[in-house]
């Protein structure tokens, strides 16, 4: 069901529950195409249920979520509409980096002939065409998070969801594969949402930030903005300001996360 708006992600009144356990509380949140919004909180405060809840594999407790002006219930227009980097690893190590991005694209129903000129295309984009028949298991990982950021663009999607993608890379890559989507931003008018745990990141990419704790989004604006509205001189302080110095334990782990990449590839497509 169509529903037209300059938005093109609508979040209203958002809410999940596992039992007793509320993972977002009736949030509500809107993304302008060609945005960057960044989603900041401390572990367990909801933001990758609120990313799996986006992306269809989780279906919300109640509330309404539209994305590329469609209803979530469109689960096949909503998955042709974006492209997703997961927090771990998912590309085949066996498989060339062109093989990777041609399993995907044969997955999204490319035609073959616009499928080879894309991947073409995003490998010459990621500065990993001259390894496109090299096997993924020789890459780095830097190298990995550019082939990951490439399959997700294979169908020409709209939207670019990023669940910290530099978890675990250097500085050096880190600020190479912020370039890269900054360009992507630039260049398509990709509209991008990403999780991150990286101030500075979000402080350098974003246009606008949401922070979410306990399952509820308790600031939403500009680095400036957040800085000022707690009187605070960087986007650390004001987090912190916001949400409290208190350690914060990480729910699930690998298992979960992997359960999660395989219901994306293997549970009917994305």
């Amino acid at each position: 069901m169509k529903n037209k708006s300059h938005n093109i992600i609508e979040v209203k009144n958002l809410t999940k529950k596992f039992k007793n356990l509320v993972a977002v509380n009736n949030i509500s949140f809107e993304v302008k195409k060609g945005e960057i919004l960044a989603f900041l909180g401390p572990n367990g405060a909801g933001k990758t249920t609120t990313i799996k809840m986006l992306t269809t594999l989780l279906k919300p407790t109640s509330g309404n979520i539209h994305i590329n002006n469609f209803d979530i219930s469109d689960t096949d227009e909503i998955r042709k509409s974006f492209g997703i980097v997961f927090q771990d690893p998912s590309l085949d190590n066996e498989l060339s980096a062109y093989e990777n991005l041609e399993f995907h694209g044969i997955m999204y129903d490319v035609p073959k002939e616009l499928r080879r000129e894309r991947i073409d295309y995003l490998l010459k984009f990621v500065g990993l065409f001259d390894r496109k028949n090299d096997f993924v298991k020789t890459f780095s990982g830097g190298m990995k998070r550019r082939l990951e950021i490439a399959r997700g663009l294979i169908h020409h999607p709209k939207i670019l969801f990023l669940d910290e993608p530099t978890l675990g890379l250097d500085p050096q890559t880190r600020n190479h594969l912020w370039d890269y989507v900054k360009k992507l931003n630039k260049e398509e008018g990709m509209t991008v949402l990403l999780t991150t745990h990286y101030m500075e990141e979000a402080d350098k990419i974003s246009d606008r930030i949401a922070i979410i704790d306990n399952g509820k989004i308790i600031a939403n604006g500009t680095s400036k903005e957040l800085m000022k509205n707690t009187k605070t001189d960087s986007l650390e302080k004001a987090f912190l300001k916001l949400t409290g110095d208190k350690i914060r334990e990480e729910p699930g782990g690998a298992k979960d996360r992997a359960k999660y990449q395989n219901r994306m590839w293997g549970g009917g497509g994305r």
